[in-house]
């Protein structure tokens, strides 16, 4: 069944046919925990560059809802330049594990979102992808590429394409820290030129602080600076999760 669910999304990022990374999107893992409640908060701050200022937030109540399905809904807030905090989308977010940790040398997983703007103008947008980790050791690496397009949008609509990567030294469980860094490249079959596309890799920090029983807050955070012009010259995001 998994397999299936894998194959069948990976056909439809292909026989789909604007992506920007926000300032609050985070590094994806393929990992699930059956069972696992959390409350999700999502913070980022962006400036400098040709990118506009701004701050992007979401709240969200997720869900292990099998030992390879993990399921969340939350809403998403955003702020540009002197305007007010305003509502910005709610989405819904899925995650397949397809492989068992450690079974094979790259543990493999799934990303699956779909969102629904506030500005009816825009549609709907998917966004889906492949997810790899690597642990070696006290290290850990992620890998993750991204297709995005969206639908019924008033705009032409093409299938665009990004990317995510992670390095982390796992020092201790309440800190941790390594490098994170996210791209958008362009079109997936029509890669836009170099000064067009959007890179940002900075330092980051992470840890998991156990509370009562079987609950923890689980936190990430990183400075990210603009490594192309399309880029924001530098972006602060956050990450806060209450397990229980």
């Amino acid at each position: 069944m998994k397999y299936t669910v894998a194959a069948s999304a990976v056909m439809a990022f292909f026989c789909l046919q604007n992506a920007v990374a926000g300032p609050a999107d985070y590094i994806y893992t393929p990992h699930v925990e059956a069972g696992e409640r959390e409350i999700d908060f999502k913070f980022g701050r962006q400036d400098g560059g040709d990118s506009p200022k701004g701050t992007a937030s979401s709240l969200g109540f997720g869900y292990g809802a099998s030992d390879n399905w993990f399921t969340e809904v939350y809403v998403k807030y955003q702020k540009q330049g002197s305007d007010g905090l305003k509502y910005d989308a709610i989405e819904w977010e899925n995650k397949f594990q397809l492989t068992e940790p450690g079974e094979y040398p790259v543990d493999v997983g799934l990303i699956v979102e779909i969102e629904r703007p506030q500005d009816r103008s825009e549609g709907y947008e998917l966004r889906a992808g492949p997810l790899f980790q690597v642990d070696r050791g006290l290290l850990q690496l992620n890998g993750n590429v991204l297709f995005e397009r969206h639908f019924d949008s008033e705009a032409p609509a093409k299938t665009e394409m990004g990317y995510q990567w992670q390095v982390k030294y796992r020092a201790q469980p309440a800190f941790e820290y390594g490098l994170q860094g996210f791209g958008d490249i362009g079109e997936w079959n029509h890669w836009a030129n170099r000064h067009e596309q959007s890179h940002r890799a900075g330092p980051a920090v992470f840890g998991k602080l156990p509370l009562a029983a079987r609950q923890a807050l689980n936190y990430n955070a990183a400075l990210l600076f603009g490594l192309s012009d399309a880029a924001a010259d530098r972006t602060f995001r956050l990450q806060m999760e209450y397990e229980f």
